[in-house]
């Protein structure tokens, strides 16, 4: 269980919650002194709004934070954020705060990243427990978020295709499981000639990156990341802005091993399969060109449009061997368009699937955990934007709209033998930080889907 997290504590200060329009009946109830202090300083129970109530001392006697109109489910991960470190208890907070709610938003405020910061660490506060909450549970999702935190966030001359894949194996070997990898010109003697084409320009040679964890007489589950450590755009060369951040391009690999690690640590009765496809995107005389034709795993012809779109070729590999075992379940999870951003923002990540179980499950999960996602739909119409007229499919149509949903369309024609998939575009990153949530890499999506899986599978949530 997270350090962060006691059972019990003597005298823990107590934290209240409130939201604007609950103000008054929430100073009624309040001590004499503590409502009048409360008055004193303006409190309005504005969003965000912190107040620390002294007492007699001059110490801490409780501390309240508004919630203004109640839209952001994770406020509480404030108190984490900017309290000094000490012994702290639920109050009185709205119902659909509280909870195990409320250890999830208390320990993802405590998440920094400070690796190259050479700050020393003074400790966090505690949070007592709520009654009935789960510590190891709310413990085990926090600690796969960090993980996948900490993975992005990594620039990428500390995280490359080798860093990528030696994070896994340090998963796989706190859980039990194997990892098998690929590398470099081996990629092409085993047949994953698109991962190869990428990743080949850089000095870091790529690889496919394999996880296998579980009993082969559960059913069946596979995850597939894309794990682009570096994305230059290659011969289409991104422009210094586009580049900033593109350490993030391989949040979808990250998530997977991240989800991964919730997986094993819960014990999930499944079969478990992690491909990670790991490259960078770089600019040599090796690198493969507009206008070249390659040949993928599973046969078909693609030719490029944009050495930029190159997320669905190493993923299109991964997906092919993933399909070819027909898993009960197939998730793939991708930074893999701006499209995706541009129609649904850096906050509602979009996923794709012919499921409509699975969709409303997914969609059920991700209102439940807080954990948001949007479906959009593999609008068959648009299959002619992925046409090319030398190959089986184009990489970057020259159709300008629609592009996340091109882009699963194109997908999708790897999966031909598994029945139950989703993809999701996720951004793997924070623009707008709220509590709990900083500025820099995040995991999206990844908690809604240990809940889905945990539901489906069984196990110790």
């Amino acid at each position: 269980m997270l350090s962060v997290f006691a059972t019990s504590a003597t005298n823990p200060i107590p934290l209240h919650a409130v939201m604007t329009n609950d103000l008054e009946a929430f100073l009624a109830a309040r001590a004499a002194g503590e409502a009048r202090w409360l008055k004193s300083v303006g409190f309005r129970a504005k969003e965000n709004e912190l107040v620390l109530v002294p007492d007699a001392k001059g110490s801490i006697a409780a501390c309240v934070l508004g919630l203004g109109v109640g839209r952001d489910p994770l406020a509480l991960a404030l108190f984490s954020e900017r309290l000094p470190v000490g012994d702290y208890a639920i109050g009185d907070v709205p119902q659909q705060f509280g909870g195990k709610y409320t250890a999830l938003a208390w320990a993802l405020g405590t998440y920094s990243f400070d690796r190259y910061r050479g700050r020393a660490n003074n400790g966090h506060p505690r949070l007592v427990l709520p009654k009935g909450v789960d510590g190891e549970a709310v413990s085990r999702v926090a600690e796969g978020v960090f993980l996948a935190r900490d993975l992005v966030n990594t620039p990428s001359n500390d995280m490359g295709p080798a860093e990528l894949e030696a994070a896994a194996r340090k998963v796989a070997e706190a859980h039990g499981a194997k990892v098998s990898v690929t590398t470099g010109d081996a990629l092409l003697a085993a047949n994953y000639p698109l991962v190869h084409a990428v990743g080949r320009a850089s000095a870091r040679e790529p690889r496919l990156i394999d996880l296998k964890w579980g009993a082969d007489s559960h059913p069946k589950v596979t995850l597939v990341g894309k794990g682009v450590c570096f994305d230059s755009g290659g011969l289409d060369l991104k422009n210094a802005s586009g580049m900033l951040t593109m350490k993030k391009d391989m949040g979808g690999g990250a998530s997977v091993i991240a989800l991964a690690q919730m997986i094993m640590d819960a014990k999930l009765p499944m079969r478990l399969r992690v491909l990670v496809p790991a490259v960078e995107n770089s600019v040599s005389g090796s690198a493969y060109r507009p206008g070249d034709v390659l040949k993928s795993r599973k046969g078909l012809t693609v030719e490029i449009g944009n050495t930029d779109a190159e997320g669905r070729l190493v993923l299109a590999d991964a997906l092919t061997e993933a399909d070819s075992e027909k898993p009960d379940l197939l998730l793939c999870i991708a930074t893999l368009t701006g499209a995706a951003r541009a129609a649904t923002g850096m906050e509602l990540p979009p996923f794709f699937t012919d499921d409509e179980k699975l969709a409303t499950d997914l969609a059920r999960h991700a209102t439940a955990e807080h954990d948001p996602m949007w479906r959009l739909p593999l609008w068959r119409s648009y299959e002619s934007a992925i046409e090319s007229p030398v190959a089986d499919l184009n990489n970057a149509p020259e159709y300008g709209l629609a592009g996340a949903i091109t882009a699963a369309l194109f997908l999708n024609r790897f999966i031909t033998e598994t029945k139950s998939w989703a993809h999701f575009d996720i951004p793997a990153w924070i623009d707008r930080p709220k509590p709990g949530r900083k500025k820099g890499a995040e995991a999206n999506i990844i908690r809604a889907l240990y809940a889905l899986l945990v539901e489906r599978y069984g196990g110790r949530a």
